[in-house]
């Protein structure tokens, strides 16, 4: 029997706006935490781990790092559990919960010579704990936000999630250079300042579980709960293998064209291109900062167009112009060249960043959406954008460097297959769905 929508009081301006920072915010910290750790392993990897060649000690910390991908399917599916049956609200407080505890863990934790082999039990624990809760956060925050938002500027509202992604590894750039550059030298490094970002990730991780108490819970959510079909768990996704099919194959092409342009373009520019390392640093930053700043244009625009045009148009130029850009990257003849390269494929790929999220929230009801969204995102992420850098080296290594450039613009072509035949032709969500 179908039931009516429970009276649900109109938001104030200054609760929507509240909410959407305070959805939205989580993500900041959870990337900024998960790249802390990539930033500065170069420096405790030596704590951590019997002491022999740096390269054995950096391999392991690597090692604990793809564990901690593994685990995002995990948290995808567990934190969708539990903000479909809940609260989105009480899914996201425990999402950056979780991460304040395995940030504060590594930041306190004793190194190899104290406690020996507990030293790196504790740090792949608390992975572990990371990855989970950055494998929740995504399914949570695209629901929470697709949900909160007003009707006509949900695209806008959900381009948010992406500038405080972006926003976290900005950030986490940020506290090593000033580390680096202004505080303490590479000796205090590496004997305990990098310790310090850790204890930083962990004071901001509470901030906005504080912050997150003033989160109203939705009303879409509200009237699903009185739905009994609200039970059953990852075997009410069966009954939506074309939604987890389009989450998937929306995913594929978008979380390789955005490693592949982030993280990866670092190591590119300098390893390919042949500039140098300080320069690579300004341009990937200086690149992302301008990705960030573009992705609420995008969300508004969405809005006014539909999310399908733009999607479309990733789909499209990704296809049409990944093989050349990388190529024109290769030989970039100067820093200025190669950074507005750079910005452009970024903006290239910004029709699917900017409202990715609620894209995949509009493909599910209510009852299932966080799940519906984050498992199958987990998943895909976790097996292709986790990979990229290592396909995209791998390729380089046997002398085909060029296959890459390919390999990017087929997960491309498979996300616009996906637009082209498994999306619907209109955006749907309603406070009933």
């Amino acid at each position: 029997m179908e039931i009516p929508p429970l009276p649900h009081a109109p938001l104030t301006t200054r609760q929507r706006i509240h909410s959407i920072i305070a959805g939205s915010s989580g993500n900041l910290i959870e990337y900024y935490d998960w790249y802390v750790y990539a930033a500065f392993s170069l420096y405790f990897a030596h704590a951590f781990f019997p002491h022999g060649n740096q390269t054995a000690e950096l391999l392991r910390s690597a090692a604990i790092f793809a564990i901690g991908f593994l685990m995002r399917p995990i948290g995808g599916w567990i934190m969708g559990l539990v903000a479909d049956r809940h609260g989105r609200r009480f899914a996201l407080s425990l999402s950056v919960l979780a991460m304040c505890v395995g940030s504060l863990t590594i930041a306190l934790c004793p190194g190899y010579d104290s406690i020996g082999v507990f030293a790196p039990a504790i740090l792949l624990l608390a992975r572990l704990v990371q990855g989970l809760s950055l494998g929740g956060e995504y399914g949570a925050s695209a629901t929470y936000l697709s949900e909160i938002a007003p009707p006509a500027q949900r695209g806008f509202y959900a381009s948010f999630q992406y500038v405080t992604l972006v926003a976290g590894q900005l950030l986490a750039l940020v506290v090593l250079l000033v580390l680096q550059f202004a505080v303490l030298t590479p000796q205090q490094i590496g004997a305990w300042g990098w310790r310090i970002p850790f204890g930083i990730g962990a004071l901001l991780a509470l901030s906005v579980l504080w912050f997150r108490r003033g989160m109203v819970e939705s009303e879409q959510f509200s009237n699903a709960t009185r739905d009994p079909a609200t039970k059953g768990g990852v075997r009410v996704l069966l009954h939506h293998p074309r939604e987890v099919v389009a989450v998937c194959g929306l995913t594929l092409g978008g979380t390789v064209a955005f490693y592949t342009f982030t993280i990866y373009m670092q190591k590119y520019l300098v390893n390919t291109t042949g500039l140098t390392k300080e320069a690579s640093t300004v341009i990937s930053t200086t690149a992302l900062a301008v990705f960030a700043l573009a992705q609420p244009f995008f969300g508004a625009l969405s809005d006014r167009i539909g999310r399908r045009p733009l999607l479309l148009s990733f789909g499209i130029i990704g296809c049409t112009v990944t093989v050349p850009l990388m190529h024109a990257m290769a030989h970039a003849s100067s820093p200025v060249v190669a950074l507005g390269l750079l910005v452009t494929a970024l903006l290239c790929i910004s029709g699917y960043t900017s409202i990715n999220a609620v894209v995949k929230a509009e493909l599910f009801p209510a009852r299932i959406r966080a799940l519906g969204v984050a498992l199958p995102y987990a998943l895909t992420v976790s097996i292709f954008g986790g990979t990229a850098e290592y396909v995209a080296l791998w390729f380089k290594q046997a002398g085909h460097e060029d296959w890459f450039y390919w390999y990017v613009t087929g997960c491309i072509a498979c996300s616009l297959l996906t637009v082209l035949f498994l999306l619907p032709s209109r955006d749907r969500i309603t406070p009933e769905a």
